[in-house]
């Protein structure tokens, strides 16, 4: 060993102890899915922590210098005979009791048993030292390794803090209303058992009422089971907030619901409450699951196969390149869907997975925080099959009866997942997440990261034409903006089962009434067409300022198409909002088609003989004595935003943003801009950070200038949107695009060159890179939601491959039988050559 020793000497330099804050990355490679448990284990930099695997190890050594590695590698121990066997020589896996990540009786996160081997590997000649050999070499080296590989052994990984933050879901507040909650001296006095709802007799999931007694059952779940809402109605009638759940009470407890706050809450005085209808704590025994252990039991049955298999078909798992499941991180599977999606469009493979040993050599010191590296791995984890292998089975092997489940070993885009979503008050979570909105955040990652070279997000960019005709002088306007998904309007007005709709209602309100089951809910049904439809007809805009009649007036906006993209995204506005402002989902089926024709939705442009309106502002407001610089903006409309509670000067930007067209179009804009950190921020109108004829002195974000000059636009043209909009670069594209009539217009100087000089010679300046071609797709994946709002429920999506639809639910792929595109949420097209 005095070779090794003295190797292990002349290094000793470079081998650190994890201190606090350290990012140890031991259960992942920087640049692939491999981890300790993969073929070949996980090298861990003794210098920079950073793990890699076997096919990239040599790689690090040869960049950096790097010699010494810990090399991790676990084994899958062999199950038990019995694993309920405490003589087995392992004790059996507890159930979790708690609803709970990382704490006593949670959810054990890591539930598989391995074999695990730590040794020092020294590169470049692979050579092992083990704890044993240290023990003969001289102390000064004993004792830094020992300490480094002990230190790196019981650090923290990066990718388990990440994933298992210690989280308890029992953690229950305490109701505003327990403390002084009135209790009616109404005489009732409830049983300790053979309890009914006191409207439908159902005789399970009921709920006492703690206010007056009333005993009623809980809500109706998603599929029909559970209660018939009658506890809620009673809330809805009476105002009662709080109920206890009848099964649950203990002398611990029991479950408290409160309407009111619409939560699991404590109720300090429940034991006071119950005494008053007669039900003595103390002798109470359980009888029914308490809610915590009904969540428990729906998140130890996330995954299953059975929930959103078709038709309940077994189906067929499928593996290979581009057929790799992704494993669930904890409500993750939005992103799951969508990147499965994304890595299917040409775009990203070429930019991404073609170029991943350039992207690899090119990667900064640190390539677990680098956006494009992590993309790289991500597509190539996906692509390339190496992951794409049959999970081991948690069951006995002996078990050959059991159809395939069709899990995958997958990969856990833990990296890929930290970076996307770090510093974002959603994606950092480990809450349910909008597929769509995700996929607009992706793409502007990628647009921030793309300056230079090819931008795969062109792929998805249009650009849409608005015409506006003043209705009283048939003037119009035209302007153009980019956008990367169509979004289709729902007209529930249009359902072809309207009769069948009518009477499942009538029948739901009968079975409501008369406490009887619910019957069978049924589905609208809604041509494709008549979404189309609703989506190019003319949009009427009352109150719209005329430049031509120097007036409001009435406006009608028709919607086209200025260019197709490669790649068209349609999201189907399933989700919308109650005349309550309540969000809620549509259920609704729509005969989406497998090809698709939008050449009739072609813009044109002006038409000949027609003429455009006026380019000239609303003029001010003027008061007697001072002249305001301000837009006339519609109070009514600035108010009827006030009464539901956003801030004033939130609700004047959105009227003027949107050019005063209405309450629905200034919701819309208040609703994709409540996370703007300006959002409740006076209104700064363009022009008047500065005095006329200077030049402004506020300096612009160099970063938000070069992200707007990647998407086609100069230099100036981004300064002048940047200073339009007070430096915040969201708002920037948006005015950018709402202005390119403009941005083509005003005075660049060129080369120290004034205007007038190089008025001949220059070019029109560049708009937004787009790509435009036959406005004919073909159907090629499509996303779908289960759950009642986009903050809950589970997404999967099916892909076309081969002529062959095939279905990624998280770590299950399998070849579809039926696939529901009439229940998508997200639909993605591909133009068809001719």
């Amino acid at each position: 060993m005095a070779e090794v020793s003295d190797i292990l000497m002349s290094v000793l330099s470079t081998i650190r102890v994890p201190r606090p804050g350290d990012r140890v990355h031991k259960d992942e490679c920087a640049l692939s899915f491999s981890s300790p448990e993969s073929e070949g284990g996980l090298y861990v930099c003794m210098n920079s922590f950073l793990g890699f695997g076997s096919q990239f190890v040599d790689r690090h050594h040869t960049r950096t210098g790097q010699r010494a590695y810990l090399h991790i590698a676990r084994t899958r121990k062999v199950p038990k005979e019995d694993d309920n066997n405490s003589g087995s020589g392992d004790p059996p896996k507890k159930k979790p009791t708690r609803l709970a990540i990382g704490i006593e009786g949670g959810f054990n996160v890591e539930q598989e048993q391995y074999e695990e081997e730590v040794k020092v590997v020294l590169l470049p000649d692979r050579q092992d030292v083990t704890a044993d050999d240290l023990t003969t070499m001289p102390d000064v080296v004993r004792e830094r390794v020992s300490l480094a590989m002990a230190g790196l052994m019981s650090a923290d990984s990066v990718s388990h803090a990440l994933q298992v933050q210690q989280w308890d879901g029992e953690v229950r507040a305490e109701s505003r209303h327990a403390a002084d909650l009135k209790q009616l001296d109404n005489g009732v006095k409830i049983p300790p058992s053979g309890w009914r709802c006191e409207v439908c007799d159902l005789q399970e999931n009921l709920w006492m009422n703690l206010t007056d007694g009333g005993v009623f059952c809980g809500r109706r779940y998603f599929d029909g089971s559970g209660g018939n809402n009658h506890a809620l109605l009673h809330f809805q009638q009476t105002g009662h907030p709080l109920a206890v759940k009848l099964g649950t009470i203990t002398p611990d407890g029991a479950d408290v619901y409160s309407y009111d706050e619409d939560d699991m809450v404590l109720d300090p005085k429940l034991p006071e409450h119950l005494a008053h209808f007669g039900i003595d704590m103390m002798t109470m025994e359980k009888t029914e699951r308490t809610m915590t252990e009904l969540e428990i039991a729906v998140n130890q049955r996330v995954g299953e196969w059975e929930v959103i298999q078709e038709s309940g078909a077994t189906l067929r798992p499928l593996s290979g390149p581009g057929l790799t499941g992704m494993k669930n991180l904890g409500n993750s599977c939005y992103l799951n869907s969508v990147m499965q999606v994304i890595f299917n469009v040409p775009d990203f493979q070429s930019k991404y997975v073609s170029n991943i040993d350039k992207i690899f050599s090119d990667a900064p010191s640190d390539p677990t925080q680098d956006f494009k590296t992590q993309v790289a791995k991500l597509g190539s984890g996906l692509l390339s099959g190496e992951y794409s292998k049959p999970a081991p089975d948690p069951v006995e092997a002996t078990d050959v009866s059991s159809e395939p489940r069709g899990d995958q070993v997958g990969i856990a885009p833990r990296m890929f997942k930290a970076l996307v979503g770090r510093g974002h008050p959603e994606f950092s979570t480990n809450r349910q997440q909008d597929a769509q909105e995700f996929l607009l955040h992706f793409i502007n990652m990628v647009e921030r990261n793309c300056r230079s070279g090819p931008n795969p997000s062109e792929a998805f960019r249009f650009l849409v034409e608005e015409r506006i005709v003043c209705q009283q002088s048939q003037k119009a306007k035209y302007t153009q903006r980019v956008d990367y998904i169509l979004q289709l309007p729902v007209p529930m007005d249009q359902a072809t089962n309207t009769e069948e709709l009518h009477e499942a209602e009538r029948r739901r309100e009968e079975a409501d009434s008369s406490g009887a089951p619910p019957p069978t809910p049924v589905r609208a049904k809604i041509p494709f067409t008549a979404c189309m439809a609703a989506l190019s007809e003319p949009e009427t805009l009352t109150d719209f300022w005329s430049s031509a009649v120097q007036a409001k007036t009435t406006a009608t906006k028709t919607t086209r198409f200025a260019s197709f993209p490669d790649h068209l995204v349609i999201q189907v506005k399933k989700f919308t909002f109650g005349q309550d402002w309540v969000p809620k989902k549509l259920d609704v089926s729509i005969d989406v088609p497998d090809t698709l024709d939008l050449s009739a939705l072609r813009g044109a442009g002006q038409q000949p003989g027609e003429e455009l309106l006026p380019e000239l502002a609303p003029p001010p407001l003027m008061t007697p004595d001072v002249e305001v610089k301000a837009p006339v903006l519609d109070d009514s409309t600035v108010s009827q935003l006030c009464e539901m509670g956003f801030p004033l000067e939130a609700c004047r930007k959105a009227v003027y943003y949107t050019g005063n067209t209405g309450i629905d179009a200034a919701m819309n804009w208040v609703m994709g801009h409540m996370d703007d950190p300006d959002f409740s921020a006076p209104l700064v109108l363009p022009g008047t950070s500065s005095a006329p004829g200077t030049t402004p002195t506020e300096s612009v974000s160099e970063e938000h200038l070069a992200t707007i000059v990647s998407m086609g636009f100069s230099r100036d043209q981004a300064t002048r949107a940047l200073r339009a909009t007070s430096n915040v670069l969201e708002r920037a594209v948006d005015w950018i695009f709402s202005h390119l009539d403009d941005l083509e217009s005003m005075e660049v100087s060129e080369g120290g060159r004034s205007a007038t000089e190089s008025e001949g010679a220059r070019e029109p300046p560049p708009g937004p890179k787009v790509r435009d071609g036959p406005g004919k797709y073909e159907l090629f994946a499509f996303i779908s939601h289960m759950g009642t709002s986009t903050m809950c429920g589970h997404y999967v999506c099916h892909i076309k491959k081969d002529h062959q639809w095939v279905i990624f639910n998280d770590q299950k792929v399998c070849a579809s039988e039926k696939p529901p595109k009439d229940l998508g949420y997200l639909y993605f097209y591909r133009r068809v050559t001719e």
